[in-house]
């Protein structure tokens, strides 16, 4: 999103001003931890107020093509482009890197910061960082296409982005990509190298950043350039404010009825946004890979589906995983139980869960079958291993005794080891998602209500 600053906006209150008037007006409910994070937030105004971006410098695209010497010729090797990126203006503001989990405040700080910034910045641009990178992969596709794939695209639409944003505001930094990884570290020093002030929200530390991905020691540069650059802030604090009472669980074995689900009524109002309490829930439609997924039920980031318009449309891992880059927290009504008819229909909800769990998202469902039976029915099981009394249970943080899961495992109702694997996974994670320290976890400080990434 582009914002351009005109002379009557209120570039002259800072975040500190605007966080008492929201705390005075009972808006917020002041929290000694918060204020000291939005200090920072107000350092970096000022500082803003006092500076003027120097004027983007677009390469051309000549600039950006290989030279060819004799000799590289000789041995098929090719020159660096000639267009290099510049160094960065000395007196560049630092910008700030705030992270914490879930539900610690991320999303009202970053909108204190960007409503309140000075007149002085003439263009800001906020947006989610995978949506960010997804722009550049294909600004830099379309360059390549139009120019060959030789050319260094990267200072190019650096300048581009440049051009609209003084100040350039992420929300949920993030990299899980190879790709992204390859490029940062060139393309953050670009952008700053244009006079551009970055802040950015995120779930974790720099140093927890594409942890353990592949070709990780080619990104170890980009969270060096974030340390440095950046205020690194953790918003985590111990306080919790949480005015709504937590329901009592997360799953419930409930007959399917589309008509009534009060319990995850009440989940839809603890995880999502307070100021939604008695209105209709909104929908969304997201954008993934130019094809359109329907959100029917929104809350702050709290997104509800039933069984059906999750998992029986022709979702993917892709989907489900931008799903959860976008929401923190899902509500699943009317799942029905599985039974070997149902393989492909419980392959793609196991791939949903392994998303949630991966992105430490809450999960709430209602299901037609005790969670022991979600994946395949008791008769099922009994015909096949030829016992009445296979122990699976996941009353506890285990999902089954030894005996009973490796009987599970050898039976024909799966195709394979990796099958059999996924199924015992899916409800260990299921068991330790629906646990207190999970439920609990992160929810944010000095606001009702959750979700507020």
């Amino acid at each position: 999103m582009l914002t351009l600053v005109k002379e009557g906006d209120k570039g002259d209150i800072g975040p500190l001003q605007e966080y008492d008037r929201r705390v005075n007006s009972g808006i917020l409910k002041d929290d000694e931890h918060q204020r000291g994070i939005i200090q920072n937030l107000q350092r970096l105004h000022d500082d803003l107020a006092n500076y003027q971006a120097p004027p983007v410098r677009h390469p051309t695209v000549e600039a950006l093509k290989p030279s060819k010497s004799i000799l590289g010729s000789l041995f098929g090797r090719k020159n660096a482009a000639k267009g290099t990126i510049g160094p960065i203006p000395s007196n560049l503001p630092r910008g700030l890197y705030l992270y914490g989990d879930v539900g610690s405040g991320k999303t009202m700080l970053m909108d204190l910061f960007y409503d309140t910034l000075p007149k002085s910045v003439k263009s800001k641009t906020r947006i989610h960082f995978h949506n960010f990178m997804q722009d550049v992969h294909r600004r830099m596709h379309k360059m390549k296409l139009e120019h060959g794939n030789d050319i260094d695209a990267m200072p190019f639409v650096a300048a581009e982005i440049a051009e609209k944003g003084n100040v350039l505001c992420f929300d949920e930094f993030q990299c899980t990509d190879v790709a992204d990884a390859m490029i940062l570290r060139r393309l953050l020093e670009a952008l700053m190298s244009h006079g551009v002030v970055l802040v950015t929200t995120s779930n974790r530390h720099p140093d927890e950043l594409y942890k353990n991905g592949i070709q990780r020691e080619s990104f170890i540069p980009a969270i060096e350039l974030l340390k440095t650059r950046l205020h690194v802030i953790n918003l985590d604090s111990p306080t919790d404010y949480r005015k709504v009472p937590r329901p009592e669980s997360s799953v419930y074995h409930t007959p399917l009825d589309k008509d009534a689900n009060p319990h995850a009524e009440k989940w839809f109002y603890y995880l999502g946004d307070p100021e939604d309490a008695g209105k209709p829930p909104r929908s969304e439609t997201q954008m993934i890979w130019g094809r359109e997924i329907h959100v029917p039920r929104v809350s702050g980031r709290c997104a509800w589906f039933t069984f059906d318009e999750l998992i029986g449309q022709p979702t993917s891992a892709a989907d489900f995983l931008e799903l959860v880059r976008t929401y923190d927290a899902f509500i699943v009504t009317d799942i029905p139980g599985m039974t070997l008819r149902q393989r492909d229909l419980a392959r793609r909800f196991i791939t949903f869960i392994d998303a949630v769990y991966e992105a430490r998202a809450k999960l709430v469902l209602t299901t037609e079958k005790p969670l022991e039976e979600l994946f395949v029915s008791r008769e099922e099981i009994q015909e096949t291993v030829g016992s009445s009394e296979v122990a699976i249970s996941i009353a506890g943080d285990s999902v089954s005794d030894a005996d009973g899961i490796d009987r599970v495992k050898m039976s024909s109702l799966f195709s394979g080891e990796e099958e059999a694997f996924a199924f015992a996974r899916a409800l260990s994670r299921l068991s330790h998602m629906r646990s207190k320290e999970w439920v609990e976890r992160g929810l944010d400080p000095g606001e009702q209500g959750g979700g507020q990434g």
